[in-house]
Order: C-alpha cells, then structure tokens, then sequence
C-alpha cells in the first residue's frame, strides 16, 4: 500500500550544503595561503565540502504530476508527491514516477466472437497510476503488464458477445450496437484486472472493430440483403395501407363503382406502381371503363 512521505523543505537544505560548501572551500584556500598550514583546518574544511556534498545528494526535485518512490537499502520508506525542490535522506534510493493520464491502444487482435466469426478489434484506454507501490513493487514492468492485461481483457470482451444480432436476433448486447454497455464492461474488466499494478482506467473506447478480411466480403453482402428486404418489407405493408384507403374512399365517396374484377385489377396496378424500383410509365385509356 503506498504511503505518503513529508519530505523537507529543499532550498533550507540547498542554503546549508552551498554554506557548508563555501565554509570548507574557504578555509582550505586561507590556509594554504598561510606560510604555516595548519593540517586539522585543512581537514575540517575537506569535512565541510564532503558535508556539503552529501546534503546535495539528499536534494531532488518532483516536477507536477510525478512522485519519488523511496526505498533504503531495499525497504519501501514512502511516495513523495508534493511538487518543488526537496530533500529527503541521501542514504534513499529514488525512482521517478510518472502520475498523469497515459493512453495505450492495443494492437489489431483477430478473434473469433460470441458466434464463432472472426473478427478484428482493438481499443484506446486511458488510465493513470493511483498507487505507486503497486506500480513499482508489485509487478515487474507495469508498463507492459499493462499492454498485456489491456490485450486479454479486449480479446475476453469479443469471445463474450456476438458482432451483430444478424445471426442471433435475441442478442441483447453486441459489439456493434452495445455502445456505452459495451464500454463499461470494458472499463470494469480492466481495472479489475489492473487493480494489481495500482493502475486506473479513467476511460476505454473501442477504436476499431470490423469482421475479419477473409468473411468481410460475405457478411457485407449479408447485411445488404438483411437491410434489403427490410426495406422491402416496410414498403410493401405501406402499399397494402395505401390500397386499402384508396378503396375505401372511391366506395365511401361512390365516385365509381367496381365490380370484384376491377378491383383486382386495380390493386394489381396500384402494387406494381407503390412497389416498383422504376417509375410506372402511365397508360391513357380513352375509351369507357368497360
């Protein structure tokens, strides 16, 4: 679990160092000019620069949106995120961690679906790291844990649901038309699965999603003929609505009266001019009805 650190202010540590720094540096050269040297100042100021030296290591600077992760001698010691000049034991090691929101986007997988087709998906994922001892400690590269565990949860996520309802009708959820479900799912994997590693998706979307190139070509005509005849299907129950008000108003308006015949005749025109891809080419007759 991370833990926060309070270090110490860096510039009154800086100010001592480059005092302790000069103190030395100055006594060193006052002495040497001195035509009788005298051996323990020369020490003391050599001590005073070693000093300085060693509260300079102990200096270090976190830059907005990072953290130092602390160890001594192999223990975990605490996070630093306060941003500016600080100072900490110089005995610590320091490793810099990055805190702003990364994006990785997954190769082209080439999966099969719910149904068995084989599809190609891939997506962009946002996240960023929420515990920096999990990041660092608790996998070995959490980078490529995340690429990897990124790539499983989007291949688990195409086995799980089918592309589209054209095979299977009662799909209540598919990868086309899921929309905000299917992201949420996504987002709800990857962090259960990231978890581990101390990272958070912030957001997922799926950046590309198509059907595999060797059944693209079937599944386009496919969907063709699926909307085709729907399409067909809505024009023929607004013909058959459009015949029957037609009828109903010549017989409530006793404009003509049609015997059985006619009247098949007439639906006959009336369907093939509602329901045809080309315009009737109109027919006048100038004789009487009959």
């Amino acid at each position: 679990m991370e833990k926060l650190m309070k270090p110490m202010n860096g510039y009154k540590a800086a100010l001592i160092a480059l005092m302790s720094f000069i103190t030395g540096l100055y006594g060193i050269i006052s002495t040497a000019q001195n035509s009788t040297p005298s051996g323990g100042v020369i020490i003391f100021g050599v001590l005073f620069i070693l000093f300085g030296v060693f509260l300079m290591r102990g200096l270090m600077v976190v830059d907005p949106n990072y953290s130092i992760v602390l160890t001594f001698f192999g223990k975990y010691v605490g996070t630093v995120r306060e941003n500016g000049l600080q100072f900490v034991n110089p005995f610590y090691s320091k490793l810099k961690v990055s805190l702003r929101s990364q994006s990785i986007e997954s190769t082209k997988l080439k999966v099969n679906d719910k149904l068995g087709n084989p599809i190609e998906i891939a997506a962009v994922i946002l996240y960023e790291i929420s515990d920096t001892y999990k990041a660092v400690f608790d996998v070995t590269n959490f980078n490529e844990y995340m690429k990897n565990q990124s790539e499983a949860a989007v291949r688990h996520l195409a086995t799980s649901y089918p592309y589209d309802n054209i095979e299977d009708e009662h799909a209540q959820i598919t990868l086309r038309d899921g929309g905000e479900k299917v992201i949420k799912m996504l987002e709800q994997e990857l962090n259960e699965r990231l978890i581990k590693a101390g990272i958070n998706v912030t957001e997922a979307r799926i950046s590309h999603l198509a059907y595999a190139s060797e059944i693209a070509g079937a599944m386009l005509q496919r969907q063709q003929a699926t909307a085709i005849v729907a399409a067909r299907t809505k024009i023929v129950e607004g013909a058959v609505g459009m015949v029957e008000m037609a009828l109903a108003m010549l017989s409530e308006k006793d404009i003509v009266v049609l015997d059985d015949d006619k009247k098949a005749a007439m639906v006959s025109n009336l369907m093939v001019v509602l329901c045809g891809e080309k315009s009737a080419s109109p027919v006048l007759n100038t004789g009487t009805l009959y």
